[in-house]
């Protein structure tokens, strides 16, 4: 399921952090793509949350890499504090189906998050649930030595929050069963809780099978929580209405 637009929500105002924060992550992956691959990896360990590092563990300054000439000796040490690179992660990408996933899911869900929230208190919010995805997955996986990367996690935490205020939004979704692909008007509720049901299952599955797929499941999971609860304290404060006046479907 691809969601591609919710055309039952008004914005009352352009939501120019959604334009920026695409804008940033497009741009820092295309700054990445045209890096040779092994310059791609270096940028990757420098600028990645690397949980065994955030622990505790030493920092890594240089690790050996094969490539075409040989094993190499590469130099890795982050510009930056470790604790940095829970925020420096959110921006880099792993490839062009990784950053367009999940900007579009950004796009389509973000808009609305951000015009309810006001621009300020998004920005905080989204980067806070990135913070919440990354320490999530951190603890299930402390010693990882691999770099986590992406802005799954805050791009969860706008899911949990557009979960909770506009549970019956109806998104334009496109379909593709086999060969049969059509296009549906689904309830924000279940696409959105289906995605969810599938973190669930992936993480208990990455228990099961620790270090395999490579997808955080629990970086997902954390920064949707961190949605879902910072949704509802929006949704409480204006008295429970799933869709604020200026927010009501189209007739």
């Amino acid at each position: 399921m691809i969601p591609l637009h919710d055309p039952d929500m008004r914005l009352h105002t352009k939501p120019y952090v959604i334009y920026v924060l695409v804008a940033i992550n497009v741009l820092v992956y295309a700054y990445a793509f045209f890096l040779s691959e092994l310059e791609g990896f270096t940028f990757v360990w420098r600028f990645g949350l690397i949980p065994f590092e955030l622990t505790g563990g030493a920092a890594f300054e240089s690790i050996r890499v094969g490539t075409a000439q040989g094993v190499q000796l590469v130099d890795v040490a982050s510009p930056v504090p470790t604790w940095m690179t829970i925020f420096t992660s959110m921006f880099l990408h792993g490839g062009f189906m990784h950053v367009a996933g999940n900007m579009l899911f950004l796009w389509v869900f973000g808009d609305n998050v951000e015009n309810r929230l006001g621009r300020t208190r998004f920005i905080a919010f989204y980067l806070g649930a990135g913070v919440a995805a990354a320490l999530a997955q951190v603890f299930v996986d402390t010693d990882s030595q691999i770099p986590m990367i992406g802005a799954s996690g805050a791009v969860a935490g706008v899911l949990g929050a557009y979960l909770v205020l506009y549970p019956r939004s109806r998104i334009n979704t496109l379909l593709m069963l086999g060969w049969f692909i059509m296009m549906r008007r689904i309830p924000a509720l279940w696409l959105i809780g289906f995605w969810s049901a599938l973190q669930i299952f992936g993480g208990l599955g990455s228990l099961a099978s620790p270090g395999g797929g490579g997808v955080a499941y629990f970086a997902h999971l954390g920064g949707l929580a961190a949605g879902l609860a910072l949704g509802g304290v929006s949704r409480a404060r204006a008295g429970w209405h799933s869709t604020p006046r200026q927010f009501r479907p189209r007739n």
